[in-house]
């Protein structure tokens, strides 16, 4: 019996949040190759940097690609500022340039206007996008299909994750790493395995239905889950939601912390474990509500609520899977608060910037 049938989804959101397990695996399937031929245009160029332009979630994408091309194939990259593309006509020089947009329908005419300064300028441009017969797809010089299918909810779940695993998919093909193509593999597996705790994460959120406020910390690779979980948060429940680095957090807006302040945390294992555990434990006395995402049971028991992810994953794969209890979270937080979490107030599927 299909997963959705069995857990019957009470709206289009929660269906294709379930939805990502076979989702990531046919992005896998269907798009190695031509990501594989991608990077080797890419390596036949041999960029000095990238610049990553995107907006909403694609743009908390881009944050994991910042990461992920500076530590594993050593490339200095920027997220592109588009305004000094459309508002201020000024762009910066693109020569040497990777420029990679990243945006699920193709259509948001100031990511348009950055690919086509970068073809006009003579760089290497690639569109990571939902829509293969976009405006977007048709400007880039290569494009990288994420094979999502169509995302009838407003707040993107499914491609958000197949923009993270593209841009995974990308590195490590341009690395040419066999353990991370491996790595890889295990991606919708994990994800499933997280998606079981997902009715026990939707009902857990109830109890913080007279949130108004919170911060979601991550850091390194897990700096762009909390931006991501944030902006979900906002754009479903209504709840002032900042993401910050816990590094950022220490430098003043961490005297926001308070008896009964809401707190959520993203603890992966890895390089940042040993620094984000001792920010919770340094957070614990001031009684804040702690909401934590983590395979370490120590860590999970300094939370008022817990959310546990599998253990063994790769730290640069971690936000595949860290990002599903925020997902799941506001999901249930927004059906607490009674807002319907298919039509979020004042939102559209596309959103036409310039």
């Amino acid at each position: 019996m299909p997963l959705e049938t069995m857990n019957m989804p009470q709206s289009l959101l929660e269906y294709e949040i379930r939805k990502q397990p076979e989702t990531l695996r046919r992005l896998l399937d269907d798009e190695a190759a031509n990501i594989q031929r991608v990077a080797e245009a890419i390596r036949a160029r041999a960029p000095r940097f990238v610049l990553l332009a995107a907006r909403g979630s694609s743009d908390n994408a881009a944050r994991f690609g910042q990461y992920l091309f500076g530590a594993h194939n050593r490339l200095p990259v920027a997220l592109a500022t588009p305004s000094l593309f459309t508002v201020y006509k000024s762009p910066p020089n693109l020569s040497d340039a990777l420029v990679l947009a990243v945006s699920q329908s193709g259509r948001s005419p100031d990511i348009l206007a950055v690919i086509q300064e970068g073809r006009r300028q003579g760089a290497l441009t690639v569109a990571i996008t939902n829509d293969i017969f976009s405006p977007l797809a048709a400007f880039a010089e290569h494009r990288i299909n994420l094979r999502a299918g169509l995302e009838r909810s407003v707040a993107a779940t499914k491609t958000y994750t197949s923009s993270l695993l593209a841009l995974a998919m990308l590195s490590a093909a341009l690395s040419q790493d066999r353990e991370q193509r491996r790595s890889l593999e295990l991606v919708p597996a994990l994800v499933s395995q997280t998606l079981a705790q997902a009715d026990t994460v939707i009902a857990a959120a109830a109890a913080y239905r007279e949130a108004e406020a919170c911060v979601v910390i991550g850091r390194g690779y897990n700096y762009a889950t909390a931006f991501e979980t944030a902006l979900k948060l906002k754009e479903l429940t209504y709840v002032l939601a900042e993401p910050y680095s816990s590094a950022d957090f220490q430098h003043g807006p961490v005297a926001l912390v308070e008896n009964g302040f809401l707190v959520l945390v993203v603890v992966p294992e890895g390089e940042t474990a040993i620094e984000l555990t001792s920010f919770l434990q340094e957070l614990k006395p001031r009684s804040p509500r702690l909401v934590v995402v983590s395979p370490f049971q120590p860590v999970l028991d300094l939370a008022t609520t817990a959310f546990s992810i599998p253990s063994g994953i790769p730290e640069w794969l971690s936000p595949l899977v860290a990002i599903l209890p925020g997902q799941l979270f506001a999901l249930g937080l927004a059906l607490a608060k009674g807002n319907d979490p298919d039509q979020p107030r004042g939102l559209h599927k596309v959103t036409l910037t310039r």
